[in-house]
């Protein structure tokens, strides 16, 4: 009896560890395919915006209603285009040195090294949030690169 009582004890702990290991595919799931998708939209923007010095990509890869985490420029596709405007005066038309670019649902982050005029660069993580097939929220992180570093490949 006490060989039975233990068998089943360890046949529905097997059975309830199954159960919470399994995965609902309808909610886990991801969707590659539009995560590349999306990684390719920012990509696009970037390079057309930042690289090709072309302004009109704010209004063909940024929702209206935009949000932006950055503390020097305010909400909506309005704001981005003044001071990305003021960014890219000027500048010669070059190709951006993404060195990783990441998505996850909705999320796509970018690890870009921009050069600065004197010569210099800077590090800059960028994170966009797509909705719709259009860039509508954003984060980022710059640093200027250090003078010294420890180690040889400081940041890249």
């Amino acid at each position: 009896m006490k060989k039975i009582i233990v068998t089943l004890c360890v046949v529905i702990s097997l059975s309830i560890f199954s159960v919470s290991c399994s995965k609902d595919t309808n909610s886990s799931t991801r969707n590659l395919q539009q995560e590349e998708s999306n990684k390719e939209l920012v990509l696009k923007f970037y390079q057309k915006l930042f690289g090709d010095k072309d302004i009109s990509a704010i209004d063909e890869y940024i929702v209206p209603n935009y949000i932006q985490h950055n503390p020097q420029i305010a909400d909506g596709r309005e704001a981005l285009k003044k001071i990305a405007t003021q960014w890219i005066a000027g500048g010669p038309k070059t190709k951006v040195d993404v060195h990783q670019s990441v998505a996850e649902g909705n999320l796509v982050i970018l690890h870009v090294k921009i050069p600065t005029p004197d010569g210099k660069y800077q590090a800059i993580a960028e994170i966009f949030r797509v909705e719709n097939n259009k860039i509508a929220e954003h984060w980022d992180v710059i640093q200027a690169a250090p003078e010294t570093s420890a180690n040889p490949h400081p940041m890249f």
